[in-house]
């Protein structure tokens, strides 16, 4: 028997959800043929077959969530069908491993001495936290899958001093029914574990202001025209097109500037990365924001382009909206949220008019950013906004 543990996606993540199974217990299968769709964080990934063989056993079902190294499909592998058994690695971005042992519980060498322990299971992000609020993970008994530790394991451990009793903390349920539980998965998922670690890690501080847009020539299309500004805004103060490095207390600049835009689907939220704003044509960026957004919709990006943006755009007025404290994700360290455009009534020297005008929501890390080179960027964002075309 040989077993297939969930291999490395390719994104760094720790875990991943069963979407649907292409295969059944018996089925006889080739190299390289679709074992599974998995859904990570950001993708929808289609897992390979690494051996030729009849499927034994597979391991778990739609909507369970699988640690990355864990079990997920044991094979006989025996002659198949005038094929061989095969031992490739199929066609999986990544380290496929394919023993009975599961990586994240390896055991380790501990070069003082010749004994072996074995690794407390948890996610990067959730092992940095517990090691900055010196929280023992060996303590805690994770709530993933096989004991996996999560960024709020280690929260709900850290602030258990803190926080009111959970009976204190759970709403009562009206006239005594017990509402419906929707358990947070995949996107709405990441987004809850994404905004702990924002809680937890960001000093946030919001500026507000708002665009004169009245001087608008027809044709002006609005997120592009923001994805400019936010370039002009970047040029003027680059410091906040940076991320924060909390290890060494620094901020890396970043000479490109690439724009996360938060996306609304109906799985939750989306951050696709338009690359290098500033150097882009408008009509450039109108087809890669269209592309971007169709393949947020229907879960078809690839996951380098949901990574490694340098600052964030949120167009919440497209829907509703005027102000915001957008919240930052790090290790970004600003945000810009533009809300519904409305007819404001402004001075014009010694006469009143009516304008059209945007409302801005700038935030940022207040640890590596200043209030001047915030409302420094905010004014260049304004500037380029007031242009007319």
């Amino acid at each position: 028997m040989a077993r297939f543990n969930l291999p490395d996606l390719g994104e760094g993540l720790q875990e991943a959800e069963i979407i649907r199974w292409h295969v059944a217990i018996g089925d006889v299968v080739a190299i390289d043929q679709p074992l599974v769709a998995m859904e990570t964080a950001k993708a929808v990934v289609e897992v390979p077959s690494p051996h030729a063989g009849t499927i034994l056993a597979l391991h778990g079902q739609p909507g369970d969530t699988i640690a990355t190294g864990a079990a997920l499909v044991d094979f006989d592998t025996g002659p198949v069908a005038g094929n061989a058994a095969g031992t490739s690695a199929g066609g999986v971005v990544g380290h496929m491993p394919t023993s009975d042992a599961e990586l994240p519980a390896a055991a380790v060498r501990d070069n003082s001495s010749e004994a072996t322990h074995t690794r407390t299971r948890a996610v990067p992000a959730a092992r940095d936290l517990a090691r900055r609020l010196g929280v023992d993970l060996a303590s805690l008994r994770g709530s993933g899958r096989d004991g996996l530790i999560s960024v709020d394991d280690v929260m709900a451990a850290a602030a258990v001093t803190l926080q009111p009793p959970a009976s204190a903390m759970r709403p009562s349920a009206p006239y005594g029914e017990a509402g419906e539980l929707d358990v947070l998965r995949s996107l709405r998922r990441a987004m809850a574990q994404s905004m702990s670690l924002a809680r937890d890690n960001v000093m946030e501080c919001t500026v507000v202001d708002d665009a004169d847009i009245h001087a608008w020539e027809s044709g002006n299309d609005y997120t592009a025209r923001l994805l400019r500004a936010i370039a002009a805004g970047c040029r003027a103060e680059p410091g906040l097109n940076a991320w924060y490095d909390a290890n060494s207390q620094g901020r890396r600049i970043f000479h490109h500037i690439d724009v996360g835009i938060a996306v609304d689907t109906p799985d939750g939220l989306l951050v696709p990365v338009i690359r290098d704003v500033g150097n882009r044509t408008p009509d450039a960026l109108r087809t890669e924001i269209n592309r971007l957004k169709a393949g947020a919709r229907d879960r078809s990006l690839p996951p380098a382009d949901l990574r490694d943006f340098t600052f964030m755009l949120s167009n919440f007025g497209v829907m509703a909206g005027r102000y915001a404290t957008p919240v930052v994700v790090p290790p970004a360290i600003a945000i810009l949220g533009a809300g519904k455009v409305s007819r404001d009534v402004v001075a014009v020297g010694d006469d009143i008019a009516i304008h059209r005008r945007m409302p801005l929501s700038l935030t940022f890390d207040h640890r590596c950013v200043t209030g001047g080179e915030a409302v420094r960027l905010l004014a260049a964002v304004i500037a380029d906004l007031e242009l007319p075309n």
